[in-house]
């Protein structure tokens, strides 16, 4: 099966990033949101994109208007009534994604494939809340969505070989490289990459080093591009703590408790990147942020 008609619903930081390369590709995108500010800021975010990657010859100028006019932004969900598939970036909350996929479920045509970018709720729960659980998949893209080339495919108890076969196909077309995992809470990526990120927050709370020297030391001697506590920013914390959330209660594990000073971080409002203040206060100056002191 080959996919044409490509919809996306939620143009935050992953879903325009989706929306971004499936236009690229080539791809007839449809992007649903809730709210046209929503929608207006995602467009914004993707001309700044292409018109960064234009500066980098990168691509064309007039590649970069094919691939942005190649997205369809729009509040009317029924837009989607003709896609071949359908990418849910939604908020990662388990009653917001099942109310998602229970409406697609009843709008899109009976052969239409619903995947979720989700990055830790089960695959198969979410599918159970639709009447096509053969046609239910993940498909976990990486943040920041263009530059990222790994899509983590999961499979639900009821994924068919021929939607896996289809989104396997579609991700490689998109220019990613997929890599099917199995339906456990956090999948292969965030299973390992959350506690690691929650375990640098202990330190911080801990007072092993501060939130640069931290940071630092797992740039310099791990060589991460970029250290943990600068990563829970750019992911946002408050989707840290989800994620580690439903690790701790999947699992039942108590090495998956989120780090007190996590939970005060969200509930205070430093969410990161997009409040301006996290761990690092981004406020002056974006690209070259301040460490905080704790």
């Amino acid at each position: 099966m080959s996919i044409s008609k490509f919809g996306v619903v939620g143009t935050g930081t992953m879903g325009n990033g989706i929306a971004q390369v499936a236009g690229q590709t080539g791809l007839d995108v449809v992007a649903v949101d809730i709210k046209q500010d929503f929608l207006d800021r995602a467009k914004g975010t993707i001309e700044k994109n292409l018109g960064r990657m234009v500066k980098k010859e990168k691509l064309t100028q007039d590649q970069a208007d094919a691939a942005l006019g190649n997205i369809n932004f729009t509040t009317d969900y029924d837009a989607l009534k003709d896609r071949e598939l359908i990418v849910e970036a939604a908020t990662e909350n388990p009653d917001i994604k099942f109310k998602v996929f229970k409406q697609l479920d009843e709008l899109a045509p009976e052969g239409t494939i619903l995947a979720s970018n989700t990055s830790t709720i089960s695959i198969t729960e979410i599918a159970a809340h639709t009447n096509r659980t053969d046609k239910v998949i993940g498909m976990h893209f990486m943040n920041p969505v263009p530059m990222m080339k790994l899509v983590e495919v999961i499979r639900g108890l009821a994924t068919s070989d021929e939607t896996y076969a289809a989104v396997d196909e579609l991700s490689k077309t998109m220019g990613k490289v997929p890599i099917v995992v199995n339906d456990y809470p956090g999948f292969v990526a965030n299973r390992i990459l959350m506690p690691m990120i929650n375990e640098a927050v202990y330190a911080l709370m801990e007072g092993v080093g501060g939130v640069a020297e931290i940071d630092g030391v797992m740039k310099l001697g791990m060589a991460h591009p970029m250290g943990p506590l600068r990563l829970a920013d750019l992911i946002g914390n408050d989707v840290c703590l989800a994620i580690m959330e439903v690790l701790h209660s999947g699992l039942g594990d108590s090495k998956y408790r989120p780090c007190p000073l996590l939970r005060k971080m969200v509930a205070g409002g430093f969410l990161g990147n997009k409040t301006g203040v996290g761990f690092y206060d981004y406020r002056e100056d974006p690209r070259n942020p301040v460490a905080r002191s704790f």
